[in-house]
């Protein structure tokens, strides 16, 4: 399924597409926001330039070069959001397992009533549907051959 085409994109999608990471590779090379701000200004001024030209051809050539160059000029250590992938702190989020909290002291879990009372219920409901699911007399049968 990753190999089929997503549709056709169009020029103005390629260009703005363009833009956008221009824009971010911008970022990656200035932090301070003023220099930011005015080198974006420069970067919108030279896609506005260039916005109303008519011939195809000269437009596909002019997205190709400014594909060239963001190519050329991207920074050689991006900018990686941390929870996203390539960022420090991607996938760092431990699953603990719901089982931990049969450990629980009886105290501890008296700071909790609602919640462990609830808990309880759904264990019971779980292994209700459990054996029911999967009878013992099918378990025992494997377990003899």
């Amino acid at each position: 399924m990753a190999q089929l085409p997503s549709g056709i994109v169009s020029h103005s999608q390629k260009v703005c597409s363009l833009y956008k990471r221009a824009l971010s590779s911008l970022k990656d090379w200035y932090t301070d926001r003023l220099e930011y701000r005015y080198n974006a200004i420069k970067l919108r001024e030279r896609f506005e330039k260039n916005a109303c030209i008519v011939d195809l051809r000269l437009a596909k050539y002019l997205l190709q070069q400014g594909e060239e160059e963001l190519f050329q000029r991207q920074h050689f250590q991006s900018y990686a959001y941390p929870n996203s992938p390539g960022g420090v702190a991607y996938k760092r989020d431990c699953l603990i397992p719901d089982s931990v909290m049969d450990s629980w002291d009886p105290i501890e879990k008296g700071m909790y009533p609602k919640y462990f009372a609830k808990r309880a219920e759904r264990k019971k409901e779980f292994l209700e549907w459990y054996y029911k699911e999967y009878p013992q007399k099918l378990l025992e049968d494997k377990d003899s051959h």
